[in-house]
């Protein structure tokens, strides 16, 4: 007669637990989630979560790094576009695609989350976000102005302000997705956006 075998113990996914915890900081914050709410959440000992990310700040600030960086990306790909119509259009669909991934991939939008007022001692949260901001907002102009040297766009095109539009319509969105509304709402705001300013866009003499 053959014994029953025990099931293989779940082996640690990183990036689940990643997620898992980023859902509970995102809504209450880092001071707002205990200890015992990350345990359960990842289904993690103590000790095994402090072996694999050193702390509660550790694991919080591996999580804020790993959801913002992608905010980041978006604009990293939409500058290298070709035209200032698709930097643009990048930008904002793209955006609103982050903000509204499955849950299940996706703790959510943390550009409006809890977690941006909150810090550990080794991070400084509004400070990193207000670099991160601050980079994108940065390419982005540094974009629009290669497009006026280049005759895209009219020569008295005001970059900061044309910049300002596009960032201001992102945190829009965001604030948005917070209150509830759908992809397809924001899709439709963001792509017309996207026809308005394109409208307003004067393409050099050929």
């Amino acid at each position: 007669m053959t014994r029953p075998t025990r099931g293989r113990p779940r082996a640690f996914d990183r990036d689940r637990a990643i997620l898992d915890a980023a859902r509970l900081f995102w809504r209450f914050g880092y001071s707002g989630t205990s200890t015992r709410a990350l345990t359960a959440a990842l289904g993690l000992s103590t000790s095994s979560l402090y072996a694999a990310f050193g702390s509660k700040a550790g694991l919080f600030e591996e999580a804020v790094r790993t959801y913002a960086e992608r905010y980041r990306e978006i604009y990293r790909q939409a500058v290298a576009e070709k035209d200032l119509r698709t930097v643009v259009e990048r930008v904002l669909v793209d955006s609103v695609e982050e903000f509204t991934r499955p849950s299940d991939a996706h703790p959510g939008c943390l550009l409006s989350s809890a977690a941006m007022t909150d810090s550990t001692s080794t991070l400084d949260t509004s400070a990193y976000y207000a670099e991160l901001h601050g980079w994108n907002e940065r390419a982005l102009r540094a974009r629009v102005e290669q497009a006026v040297q280049d005759g895209e766009l009219a020569a008295g095109t005001d970059a900061a302000a044309l910049t300002g539009v596009v960032q201001s319509v992102v945190h829009g969105l965001s604030v948005r997705v917070g209150l509830g509304a759908d992809r397809a709402d924001l899709l439709a705001t963001a792509r017309l956006t996207h026809r308005l300013i394109c409208e307003q866009l004067t393409s050099s003499p050929s």
